[in-house]
C-alpha cells in the first residue's frame, strides 16, 4: 500500500505540471495576438519527443536512476517555464513569439521525457513490490488525471487561463515534483554489469530492435498515425469554445466564460476510463481496444463540429465524455502493451520509443497540420458567425482523418489475442 501511495503522489504531480497550461495556453496565445502560431507551441512538444524521451530513457537505463533523472528534468523544466512566465509578465500583451517561445520550448524539452520516466518508475516499483502492473498501474495513473484536473481548475478559478500566470503555476508544480522524486524507490541501471557490450547496447539503442518484430513495427507506425490526434483538442478546444464570445447569443454562457472547467470533463472521463483498461485489455486485446479509441476520436471531433455553448452544449459534454476513451484506450493501453512485450533491460528506452512515435512524430505532424487547416479555414475569416462555421468544418476534417486511420489499423495490424 505504501508503494502505491508514493506512486499516486508522483503521478498527481507529473500531470498537474502539464494540466496547468496544456488546455488553456491556446487562449492565452490568441489573447496576445499569437493565434496563428498556436500550432508551433503545441508541435514543439512533439518535436522534442522525437529525441528527448529516447535520449533521457537511454541515460536512465544506462547511467542515472530513473527517479533521479525525473527530478533533474523537472528542476530544469521549472527554470525555463519560470522564465517564460516572467517574459509574459514583463511584456504583457506586447510579448512576441521570439520572447516567449524559446524558453517555453526548453521547458517542454525536459518535461516531455518525464511522462515515460513516470511509467518506468511506476512499473519498476510495482514489480519490486510483487504487484501485477496491468492490474495495479491504471488505478494509480488515475491520480495523474486527478492532478491534471485540479491544476486546470486552479488556473481557471484564479483567472489565469487567458494570461501568463499559468506558466508560473506550471513552474511551481515542477519544483515540488523535483524534490519529491528524490524520495522515490531506486530504479536500477544497467551500468557496470561486467559483460562485454556491443555498440548498440552501450548506447542504449536496443529498444529500436523492436522494429524487427513485424507486430511491434506495425504497432509503432500506427502509434505515430494515432498520435496525430492527441494534441489537436488540447491546442484548439479552449480557443474554439472561447471564440463563441464574439457571438452575442453565446457570450455570457458558462461554457464560454469557463471553457477550462468544461474541458476538464474530458479528464474526469479519463479517470473513469483508466479503471476500465484492465477489463478491456485482458478480454479484448490491444487491437480492439485501440479501435475503440479511434472510434472515440471520431466522435470527439464530430461532437465539436455540431455543438455550441447554448442549446448544443450537451454535444460538447458528450465530446468531453468520449475523450476519456479516446485518450486512455490508446495512450495507457499502448504503454502497457509495450511494457508486456519488452524486457527489463530496455524498459525505459522502449517507453521512450513509444513516446517518440506518439507524442513525437505523431503529435508534431498533427499539430502543424491542424494549424494549417485552422489558419486556412478560420483565421482567414472575420470573427463571428463566419469563423464559427469554419471551425465546424475543421472538426469534420479531423474526424474524417481519425476514421480513415482506424479503418486502416483494423485491416493492417494482425494480432491474435489470448484472453486472460
Amino acid at each position: 500500500m505504501q508503494t502505491k501511495i508514493r506512486l499516486i503522489i508522483m503521478n498527481f504531480l507529473v500531470f498537474a505540471v502539464w494540466g496547468s497550461y496544456l488546455t488553456s495556453m491556446g487562449s492565452y496565445l490568441a489573447e496576445v495576438g499569437m493565434g496563428p502560431q498556436i500550432g508551433w507551441f503545441y508541435s514543439v512538444q512533439g518535436f522534442v519527443s522525437l529525441f528527448m524521451p529516447a535520449l533521457i530513457g537511454i541515460l536512465a537505463d544506462k547511467f542515472i536512476p530513473a527517479q533521479k533523472m525525473l527530478s533533474l528534468c523537472h528542476f530544469l523544466a521549472a527554470v525555463f517555464m519560470g522564465i517564460a512566465g516572467w517574459q509574459g509578465m514583463r511584456y504583457g500583451n506586447d510579448v512576441t513569439f521570439g520572447q516567449l517561445f524559446p524558453w517555453y520550448a526548453l521547458s517542454v524539452a525536459f518535461f516531455m521525457p518525464t511522462i515515460a520516466l513516470d511509467n518506468s518508475v511506476s512499473y519498476n516499483a510495482l514489480t519490486k513490490a510483487g504487484l501485477d502492473t496491468v492490474k495495479s498501474f491504471p488505478p494509480i495513473r488515475v491520480f495523474g488525471t486527478v492532478g491534471f484536473i485540479c491544476s486546470m481548475w486552479l488556473v481557471d478559478l484564479m483567472g489565469f487561463q487567458h494570461d501568463y500566470r499559468q506558466f508560473l503555476v506550471c513552474a511551481a508544480w515542477s519544483i515540488i515534483l523535483g524534490f519529491y522524486a528524490l524520495t522515490l524507490p531506486n530504479c536500477p541501471t544497467n551500468k557496470g554489469t561486467g559483460e562485454k557490450q556491443s555498440l548498440v547496447d552501450a548506447l542504449g539503442l536496443r529498444a529500436f530492435s523492436l522494429f524487427k518484430d513485424k507486430k511491434m513495427c506495425v504497432f509503432f507506425i500506427f502509434s505515430m498515425f494515432l498520435g496525430v490526434s492527441l494534441q489537436i483538442t488540447n491546442g484548439y478546444a479552449n480557443t474554439f469554445i472561447s471564440a463563441f464570445a464574439d457571438i452575442p447569443a453565446y457570450a455570457n454562457t458558462f461554457a464560454v466564460k469557463h471553457a477550462n472547467i468544461l474541458i476538464s470533463l474530458s479528464q474526469i472521463s479519463e479517470t473513469l476510463c483508466i479503471l476500465l483498461i484492465p477489463f478491456f485489455l485482458r478480454r479484448l486485446g490491444i487491437k480492439k481496444v485501440v479501435l475503440i479509441a479511434m472510434l472515440a476520436w471520431v466522435l470527439r471531433f464530430g461532437f465539436f463540429a455540431v455543438g455550441n455553448p447554448g442549446n448544443g452544449v450537451w454535444l460538447f459534454i458528450l465530446s468531453m465524455i468520449v475523450y476519456g476513451v479516446a485518450f486512455d484506450f490508446f495512450n495507457i493501453s499502448g504503454s502497457l502493451f509495450v511494457e508486456e512485450n519488452t524486457t527489463e533491460s530496455i524498459r525505459s528506452s522502449a517507453q521512450g520509443l513509444f513516446m517518440m512515435m506518439t507524442n513525437g512524430f505523431g503529435a508534431t505532424i498533427g499539430t502543424l497540420s491542424a494549424q494549417a487547416v485552422v489558419n486556412a479555414l478560420v483565421y482567414s475569416k472575420p470573427a463571428g458567425e463566419a469563423q464559427m462555421q469554419a471551425w465546424s468544418t475543421c472538426w469534420y476534417v479531423f474526424a474524417a482523418y481519425a476514421l480513415v486511420v482506424g479503418v486502416l489499423f483494423a485491416i493492417i495490424f494482425k494480432y491474435k489475442h489470448e484472453r486472460k
